[in-house]
């Protein structure tokens, strides 16, 4: 499966459940190792394109329980998954690699910055092949891997092998945090390889509205991951749907959770975010940009990530139906 191309228009997150949780998942997937053989036991791919509307899920949703490539591609086949914004930890561990920390130590007692990594033009290339055999199982079981999200290491030499980590995923983007110092960093890697960087927002840093947003002078390959939820709280209610208007043809992807005017991170359909508009936008101006759900929401006594994803699911489907 190639790349479906569009013109692109740390954890307290949540503390890691413990082991007992994470086995009774397993029940509900796959065994490790044979996520890429479910469809064809099945007879089916999963499809998560509702009426022209490319339905995702990053995969920092399935934090509380998985953690593998494998396991993880299990966890899209059962929730339904064609779309992926993959996270970087899962990619680093099948490829066999880690990213220099940046910045600088600070403090009298802070521990120094740790030395850059440095690997041989081999190790690189067998790292690469690893990328490259981890978008064939995910595309040969019906997966399309759109994004990654890997930290962009301080050496220009990490940098650059980030994008191609980047092609030789399939991806058409790279997701970070919102910084303009880094954007100006990355803009001459992302024009040379013709590879998006998404700026993800939080509740203070989203999209300019009252002027053109600097970070998209940067480069012509810098762009929006739009985390619309955190945009609805940041904003204490404000709708999302003039920035999408104004803003559609450089965003990469979008990020969508249920939030409140208040702050609050709720169950879909429980909150005031206007998930189903929202969507709705998206299939009329057939925009195709993927919208890729992000679980942030605490998981109710007796289910799973799993279990919540395919919920998140179910309601993108009900309301592209």
């Amino acid at each position: 499966m190639e790349p479906i191309p569009f013109a692109p228009e740390t954890t307290s997150r949540r503390a890691f459940l413990g082991r007992a949780a994470a086995l009774a998942a397993c029940a509900l997937l796959p065994a490790r190792g044979t996520a890429a053989d479910a469809p064809r036991k099945t007879g089916r791919k999963p499809n998560s394109i509702f009426n022209g509307v490319r339905i995702g899920c990053i995969t920092y949703s399935y934090r509380s329980q998985l953690a593998t490539a494998e396991e993880i591609l299990a966890a899209l086949i059962e929730d339904g998954l064609s779309e992926v914004e993959l996270m970087g930890a899962p990619i680093q561990a099948y490829a066999g690699f880690t990213v220099s920390g940046g910045g600088k130590a600070k403090g009298k007692k802070a521990a120094p910055a740790p030395a850059p990594v440095k690997y041989t033009d081999a190790q690189r290339e067998a790292q690469l092949a690893k990328c490259r055999e981890l978008r064939k199982m995910y595309n040969d079981a019906g997966v399309n891997i759109h994004l990654h999200k890997i930290a962009f290491g301080p050496s220009d030499e990490e940098i650059e092998f980030n994008f191609l980590v980047a092609k030789a995923l399939g991806c058409v983007g790279i997701t970070t945090e919102r910084s303009e110092p880094l954007a100006k960093r990355l803009a001459p890697f992302a024009d040379k390889h013709r590879i998006w960087v998404g700026f993800h927002n939080h509740t203070t840093n989203f999209p300019a509205m009252d002027k053109p947003d600097p970070l998209l002078d940067c480069g012509k390959y810098i762009g929006f991951n739009f985390d619309f939820g955190h945009y609805f709280a940041g904003t204490k209610g404000l709708s999302p749907i003039p920035v999408l208007e104004r803003y559609h043809e450089r965003i990469v992807s979008l990020h969508m959770k249920d939030r409140t005017a208040d702050g609050g991170n709720l169950p879909w359909g429980q909150g005031q975010t206007p998930l189903k508009e929202i969507l709705q936008l998206i299939r009329k101006e057939k925009w195709t940009f993927p919208a890729d759900i992000e679980l942030e929401y605490k998981i109710p006594e007796g289910s799973n990530s799993v279990a919540e994803v395919a919920k998140c699911v179910q309601y993108c489907r009900q309301a592209l139906a």
